[in-house]
């Protein structure tokens, strides 16, 4: 998965053309066009050595991959009321042409808009991140052996909320995205089907997590959805295949050092035509994730370690690995990140386990303004 780091607030007078789409959004009368909403922008791009590529031996590596993003963000001095969503543009949007709402390489990451309900809870209608597990820190290599349920960002309602010490998520997301037969959320490197095969939608998640002592926090996260049918042989378009998840994990914060762990259990249920077409019915398996991270002035040097073990019937691959070393560095308005992939399997759009090596550095610059 691909992340939106954090970036500088700038707050620009005289975006006549920006604000009447805010005010949309919100459904707010004219008295709004007083608010100032903040918005940003960045740019990123990246370079990429596969170490067993012919051409890029030859070519020494590809500079690409590059991206505008636009960020927006409102909060109303007074109102519980706020949006934040953020638009990217350009081949680095980690979005794809053929499975997205838009049909070109840009998209909406996220767009919300947020109720403040008291000081510990609040609501979120839109797209939204999923509150399942943890966040990987890697950049360009993205989520992994993850593989859908690193960053998700769906279509539906979030209520968030705090209390002695418990964290706790309730969400309903009536989509992985936007549109009638969309399954990209930019973000899960296409593990969730595709715009003719099936797409995720109905799907309920729970997550809470409880802060055992200082800086340290276990947690629990569950999800459970149905799966809709793209093939059209069938032209109603059936919801009638489903999925769920359970996730454990960890998260540590000892000065410099941080430590994140993760055991989840995956299963889908692949609708019955596309099931019928592909002759699999039901995909199982389970995956870890470690984290370790380290935190030095300017630098943050991390290793992300992530496992899938398949459990579908007729899967003869065998356990696989993916390790991620990497550093970033602040150099004020943005990153600098070194990063190296090595693995010997990956997770398919069904959520199959799949066995094969890949290597590759990757070196990505982003400036957020």
């Amino acid at each position: 998965m691909k992340y939106s780091k954090p970036k500088a607030p700038s707050v620009l007078a005289g975006i006549n053309p920006v604000k009447p789409l805010l005010i949309a959004m919100l459904g707010a009368s004219p008295i709004v066009a007083m608010a100032s909403p903040a918005v940003s922008g960045g740019i990123w791009f990246n370079y990429a050595y596969e170490t067993d590529s012919d051409r890029d031996e030859e070519s020494l590596g590809t500079l690409g991959d590059e991206a505008v993003i636009l960020y927006f963000d409102d909060q109303r001095e007074g109102s519980p009321i706020s949006l934040s969503a953020e638009v990217r543009y350009g081949p680095g949007s980690f979005t794809r042409s053929s499975s997205n709402s838009t049909s070109d390489n840009f998209g909406l990451h996220k767009a919300w808009i947020g109720y403040q309900l008291n000081e510990e809870s609040s609501l979120k209608l839109g797209k939204s991140q999923v509150p399942f597990g943890w966040k990987n820190s890697n950049f360009w290599p993205g989520d992994a052996l993850m593989g859908g349920y690193g960053d998700q960002m769906d279509v539906g309602i979030k209520y968030t909320a705090m209390r002695d010490g418990l964290n706790y998520n309730l969400a309903y997301y009536h989509a992985d995205d936007w549109g009638k037969t969309s399954t990209d959320t930019m973000d899960d490197n296409g593990h969730w089907g595709s715009s003719t095969t099936y797409r995720k939608v109905q799907t309920l998640v729970a997550d809470a997590a409880f802060n055992v002592s200082s800086g340290q926090q276990v947690g629990a996260s569950v999800q459970a959805g149905k799966l809709q049918d793209l093939t059209g042989v069938d032209v109603t378009n059936p919801v009638d295949g489903n999925h769920s998840a359970l996730a454990v994990y960890y998260k540590g914060d000892f000065d410099k050092l941080s430590v994140k762990g993760q055991y989840t259990v995956t299963k889908r249920s692949l609708p019955n035509d596309y099931a019928a077409a592909i002759s699999l019915d039901e995909v199982k398996n389970d995956r870890a994730a470690l984290e370790l991270s380290w935190t030095q002035g300017n630098y943050f040097f991390y290793l992300d370690a992530n496992w899938a073990m398949p459990n579908t019937d007729g899967n003869n691959a065998d356990t696989v690995a993916a390790y991620l070393p990497g550093v970033s560095y602040n150099y004020g308005p943005g990153w600098v990140y070194l990063e190296y992939l090595t693995q010997d399997g990956g997770i398919d759009a069904n959520g199959m386990v799949t066995e094969g090596d890949y290597e590759a550095i990757y070196a990505t610059i982003d400036y957020y303004f």
